[in-house]
């Protein structure tokens, strides 16, 4: 928690705790920044409170990603792998919130759409299933957004190869654009070391 905090700050947090209650799994004030969480079953119900509640008023939704928290802290993380992460806005009341939820199942990471209580989610999410595989429960059109049609896997999972699983090309002989394994050569790049001693023609 940071060691000042903010007048409007306080107050957020105050009127948040006040609203959600014990809906609220976690909440911390980072550098001003107020962040609650949520667990998946609380997701939509406090969506739904910090946008109509008149303590709070959060009428609009700025951004929404996912994260993965694998390898988070050096390997010092232990919780839930996969979070939304959703940036919302209080025009009345001049507030901002991060809003975070994880994902229960890492294999198979699901939380609830939010597109019934900010219909601009919609592209976010498809964003966050595109990259990182989260699925949104009552999503009327998860689909890819910016991968092609035929990519495999989720691209910024940290267990995602860099080089890809499958490349495209155009074969002259079928005369059509293929997919097939990708052909990339793996190699292990070792940085030049100069010595200091040796820098610049010193002996």
């Amino acid at each position: 928690m940071s060691a000042t905090l903010s007048a409007k700050s306080v107050a957020l947090q105050q009127a948040v705790q006040a609203v959600l209650g014990d809906k609220i799994t976690k909440l911390v004030v980072d550098r001003d920044q107020v962040i609650v969480e949520v667990a998946p079953a609380n997701y939509i119900a406090a969506a739904t409170q910090l946008r109509d509640d008149p303590a709070l008023q959060f009428a609009q939704l700025i951004d929404l990603c996912g994260v993965d928290y694998a390898d988070w802290g050096e390997g010092a993380w232990t919780g839930a792998r996969f979070a939304v992460v959703s940036q919302l806005l209080s025009i009345t009341h001049n507030w901002r919130l991060r809003l975070r939820c994880f994902c229960a199942d890492d294999d198979f990471p699901l939380v609830d759409s939010l597109i019934p209580v900010w219909n601009g989610a919609n592209w976010y999410e498809r964003e966050a299933f595109d990259l990182y595989g989260i699925v949104f429960s009552g999503h009327p059109d998860l689909r890819r957004i910016l991968t092609d049609y035929g990519f495999v896997g989720h691209p910024f999972r940290k267990d995602f190869p860099v080089s890809g699983n499958v490349e495209m090309r155009y074969d002259p002989e079928q005369k059509r654009v293929i997919y097939q394994p990708v052909t990339i050569e793996p190699r292990e790049i070792v940085p030049r070391v100069i010595r200091e001693e040796n820098y610049a023609g010193r002996k």
